[in-house]
């Protein structure tokens, strides 16, 4: 099984996804194996965003993703990067389906409620930057025989 980090962004946070977007990727079929609600430092910011230092949007960027709380996850599964992307949506909501979470919950790139790793080296990384292998909780899901072949 492959996982990948997903983070609930201030706006989503102040808005009350988290349980919404929780729900869509458990009804999926996705296991949820680590969770920490925090507010992010400038370190991890940094790291976290690092291709972006030094364009000229990143101050506005970590300005707004230190505004507040966010929701960090690791979710496991079968081709879970680009099952989790699929469910996103678009990074610009305006071209987002609907039935996505940003197709149905966002209507600014800049305010885009969920950030998803767009492949496994990211995933891998961005694991990394937020949870130590301890946070990780290892488990057979009663329902993965029901899921999976």
């Amino acid at each position: 099984m492959e996982r990948t980090f997903v983070m609930v962004k201030p706006d989503g946070v102040q808005r009350g996804l988290i349980g919404e977007v929780i729900s869509r990727f458990e009804k999926k079929g996705l296991k949820l194996v680590a969770a920490r609600f925090e507010s992010l430092t400038d370190d991890r910011v940094q790291e976290q965003y690092r291709e972006h230092l030094e364009r000229p949007f990143f101050p506005g960027l970590k300005a707004y993703i230190t505004s507040g709380p966010v929701f960090l996850m690791v979710w496991e599964g079968k081709n879970v990067v680009p099952v989790v992307r699929l469910l996103v949506g678009a990074t610009n909501p305006a071209e987002a389906l609907p039935g996505t979470i940003r197709g149905d919950f966002a209507l600014d790139i800049g305010r885009n409620v969920i950030h998803a790793s767009d492949s496994d080296a990211s995933a891998e990384r961005e694991i990394k930057i937020h949870f130590n292998d301890t946070d990780l909780i290892a488990y057979a899901a009663c329902a993965e025989p029901m899921i999976y072949e």
